[in-house]
């Protein structure tokens, strides 16, 4: 962590990815792409599968996540030798839509919301967040999609429209912690736009950016930890102090 505990009394708010930060979605396709090939005999490499995803997802015309994961699983079954039919690219959609938590989710986000008015800034539709909300405990204060917001991270329209949600609430910017695990979606873009913002890394035990796009440069979070709970334990000992 970058920053001194006690800052994190400071906010008011904390704003989430959801997708990556709070909900497993590497893991799913994981999952549904396992299924798929001991059902059809064949051998998968999960890392694999998510670069081909990843470059997959970021191709021009690509449609709203997760409903997406139809065209993705098209790409990865072509290199992949898996079938292309249709019910196994809704069974990618499904698998992706109902997604788990990470363990610490559930936990941390209860302590969160014990200090701070939680916003969800999601790259998902509004259908899927649903699902993850709820697995969640919803502890959501308030949320936005793809389907409200009409744009997609690292666009400034999707922050510039929390930052005017949160103004109405007497808050301003500076009272936002952006929490997020995605560099390239998330941090930033957050940075740039004069945010505090804390990096969730999820994959620090592992190497390459999964299914995440890979940024063109890296920056330096303000606050850093592996999992959500280290956020939460954090939160706990600066309230208390």
């Amino acid at each position: 962590m970058n920053a001194a505990t006690n800052l994190l009394t400071n906010f008011r708010y904390v704003t989430f990815d959801v997708v990556g930060t709070l909900i497993d979605f590497e893991g799913a396709i994981k999952d549904g792409l396992a299924h798929i090939a001991a059902k059809e005999s064949v051998e998968l490499d999960g890392e694999e599968a998510l670069s081909i995803y990843r470059d997959a997802r970021y191709e021009p015309g690509a449609g709203l996540f997760p409903d997406d994961l139809g065209r993705c699983y098209s790409r990865i079954s072509e290199k992949l030798a898996l079938p292309d039919t249709e019910e196994y690219r809704l069974h990618m959609i499904d698998m992706v839509g109902n997604a788990k938590p990470f363990p610490d989710s559930v936990e941390a986000m209860a302590i969160l919301k014990k200090h701070y008015k939680l916003i969800a800034m999601t790259n998902a539709r509004r259908w899927a967040f649903e699902k993850y909300a709820s697995k969640l405990g919803e502890p959501f204060w308030a949320a936005f999609t793809t389907d409200e917001t009409g744009t997609e991270k690292p666009d400034p329209a999707f922050f510039h429209q929390v930052f005017a949600f949160v103004e109405k609430d007497g808050g301003s910017k500076d009272d936002i912690l952006h929490t997020a695990q995605s560099q390239y979606h998330d941090i930033g873009i957050s940075r740039k736009l004069g945010m505090t913002n804390a990096w969730i890394e999820r994959r620090h035990a592992q190497t390459g950016y999964g299914g995440t796009i890979e940024p063109t440069e890296f920056t330096e979070p303000d606050y850093y930890f592996h999992a959500l709970i280290e956020l939460a334990k954090a939160t706990e000992e600066a309230f208390s102090e």
